[in-house]
């Protein structure tokens, strides 16, 4: 059984004022076959402790760990840590205009398995899993993400995950920007992923929608870089019902 186990971070960027400190002590530990959500409203540190992990150099862990199986990732570069099993779905894809779909998914499964994919066989997963996600198997000619609309974005990163394939997966706001046709082809994605057994998510949201296809193991509440409340899928009902405002006040008050 893998495990990616968060300990004790704390995580600052610099700003025009200096050094400010976004994550204030984050424990979780997530086990192969579990899917956490991690829940909480803008500004609480939910991306920031996604990009830290997988190594954005934005972002200066200051203390604790991060271990896959472990071995410590802030020990790893950014390649290194995809090689050991880490997979991140960002928030906002960038555009790499002059690199196409197909020569971006072939570079990376080379980059993790050690050798090229056989060609035949390679071709026709790449088209089935565009399929599956609902892209025109056109797309592998595109330039990576450039003009691609956010839906688009969103599916291509689930193909990518799909393709990859790997120990444990980082979705931040996978469900952003989707209509609920593109919700629901995006979250079969995952649930097909996940369905492996031996795979772990970190689902990364603000709304209860994707959960709705998505039935997470756990649910963590994040507050002003805190995880402050944790349980199962009924804390994310009472979310929907409730709101943060609980949350956030009482963070203030033990501030």
């Amino acid at each position: 059984m893998s495990s990616l186990v968060i300990n004790d971070l704390h995580v600052e960027v610099d700003t025009e004022t200096g050094p400010k400190e976004i994550l204030k002590g984050v424990n979780l530990t997530i086990k192969s076959g579990e899917v956490h959500a991690i829940m909480g409203p803008n500004g609480s540190g939910k991306s920031t402790m996604a990009y830290s992990i997988a190594g954005h150099p934005k972002y200066k862990i200051t203390q604790g760990s991060v271990k896959l199986d472990g071995v410590e990732l802030a020990e790893l570069s950014v390649d290194q840590r995809a090689k050991a099993g880490l997979f991140l779905a960002m928030l906002y894809p960038i555009e790499v205009p002059g690199v196409s779909v197909a020569n971006f998914l072939r570079t990376a499964k080379t980059a993790l398995d050690g050798e090229p994919p056989k060609v035949r066989t390679w071709v026709k997963e790449v088209n089935q899993a565009m399929e599956r996600l609902g892209l025109d198997t056109t797309f592998s000619s595109r330039s990576l993400n450039e003009g691609f609309s956010g839906g688009e974005k969103k599916r291509n990163e689930i193909v990518q995950l799909e393709l990859l394939n790997p120990k444990f997966a980082i979705l931040d706001e996978t469900d952003s920007g989707l209509d609920i046709d593109a919700l629901r082809i995006v979250s079969e994605g995952v649930n097909r992923y996940s369905a492996q057994g031996d795979r772990g998510v970190l689902l990364i949201t603000h709304y209860t929608r994707i959960l709705n296809y998505i039935k997470p193991d756990f649910v963590h509440v994040f507050v002003d870089g805190h995880i402050v409340a944790e349980g199962g899928a009924e804390l994310a009902e009472n979310l929907e019902i409730e709101g943060y405002d609980r949350f956030i006040q009482a963070a203030k008050a033990n501030a």
